[in-house]
């Protein structure tokens, strides 16, 4: 359950076929989804020696990122800490790019995205970067019952509502206030039936550099909402990593630790199909670091549906407490991520979907698996599951919570 308070008190990677961008079309296939012409890992080489010497990592050029969408200003904005520069826009509150040294020192963009805005919105891809919502992951069949009622939201995702749907958070231009060198608050209200969700949500995502830890610069991001009437609420970060830096190949020898001793189990349209289970004698079993790519061809259903790894993990640190679930260290570059969060699940992606037809930042273009996202959020299709953690808020109440990327060696 979120915490509430009362007031009383890519670089270009495609997604799969026929993902939309910034568009407001309806059941197309988005991001994370199951494909007929879906790589396999035979069709699309995985790149594993490209050369990334020769690229000279850095934020791209504000002016290319101020423009006009719905009538509001898009604009990059910079935060800077002690061995950490991040680029954030307003446009879907995304997160554009993120440099930190590697083991050599070098500094490493870790983050894909591209270098304009035109890129994002011509993108195969809906979701680079952005923050996602108001219910992020797959609400299946795109309907819900609250109250007695049944909502229908907008699909985009093979019959399902994804992310928000089609004119969700990451199609949004959000205000934005930088409120000093190292903190961005972006705000945006959602109104009543956007989308098909009930009442009018205020949401506000604020970035902020975290430097508690001394040498292990963080990113964090805290989130809080309000509405007036019920409705879910379960907004994630969707940034795409690669931790050798953008463009430079796989992410299967990349090092993952998850701390979950279950995960949700799907169908093929990716949707849970009950209760977690456990992640024992199974090839999502990631309590001990291992390669993403050491199981990845093992013959299982689940690994089958998702093409790889697209699944959530139930953490078991105590939600509503801010707490390391994850880890992930890049193999070439020494970089290594820790995710702490508030949430009750992680959705560990592993760039399955991923055809190249994106050129990021830096002029390359990324292949299968060569980008992995870890959302932290509450469980898929949660408005349908009693039984799971509610994700449901109601008018009084302030939803909230937070995630920390930070990195280290």
């Amino acid at each position: 359950m979120q915490q509430l308070i009362y007031p009383a008190l890519l670089l270009g990677l495609l997604g799969a076929a026929g993902c939309q961008s910034s568009t407001k079309k309806t059941d197309a296939n988005m991001a994370n989804t199951p494909a007929a012409d879906a790589p396999s890992a035979d069709s699309v080489a995985s790149a594993t020696n490209i050369d990334t010497t020769a690229l000279t990592y850095k934020l791209p050029n504000p002016e290319a990122f101020e423009t006009i969408i719905d009538g509001k200003k898009t604009t990059l904005y910079v935060l800077k800490g002690k061995g950490i520069d991040v680029a954030i826009t307003n446009y879907g509150a995304r997160l554009v790019g993120l440099i930190v040294p590697d083991k050599a020192g070098k500094p490493t963009d870790v983050v894909m995205g591209f270098g304009t805005i035109e890129a994002y919105k011509k993108a195969h891809e809906a979701f680079y970067g952005p923050v996602v919502g108001r219910v992020g992951n797959r609400i299946a069949k795109g309907t819900f019952v609250l109250n007695g009622k049944t909502y229908k939201t907008e699909l985009n995702n093979n019959g399902n509502t994804l992310h928000g749907g089609p004119s969700g958070f990451h199609t949004r231009v959000w205000d934005a206030k930088q409120l000093n060198p190292h903190t961005l608050q972006l705000t945006y209200v959602a109104k009543d039936g956007e989308g098909g969700f009930p009442g009018t949500l205020t949401a506000t995502v604020t970035y902020s550099i975290d430097e508690s830890v001394a040498g292990q610069p963080g990113l964090k991001i805290d989130y809080k909402a309000t509405t007036d009437k019920p409705t879910p609420v379960n907004p994630t970060s969707h940034a795409f990593f690669n931790l050798n830096g953008e463009g430079s190949g796989t992410v299967n020898n990349h090092i993952l630790r998850i701390d979950a001793d279950r995960y949700s189990a799907v169908d093929k349209g990716l949707i849970p199909q009950g209760e977690p289970v456990s992640v024992a004698n199974t090839p999502f079993d990631f309590r001990k670091p291992t390669a993403i790519g050491a199981r990845i061809d093992t013959k299982n259903e689940q690994l089958t549906f998702g093409k790889g790894y697209d699944h959530n993990w139930v953490l078991n640190h105590k939600m509503g407490t801010l707490g390391t679930v994850a880890d992930v260290v890049g193999d070439k570059s020494g970089i290594k991520m820790t995710v702490l969060t508030t949430e009750p699940g992680l959705q560990f992606y592993g760039g399955n979907f991923f055809t190249a037809n994106d050129r990021g930042k830096y002029g390359r273009a990324a292949n299968f698996r060569e980008g992995l996202a870890l959302e932290t959020q509450h469980y898929p299709d949660s408005p349908n599951h009693p039984s799971y953690p509610t994700t449901i808020l109601k008018p009084g109440q302030t939803y909230t919570q937070t995630t920390v990327y930070r990195f280290g060696k």
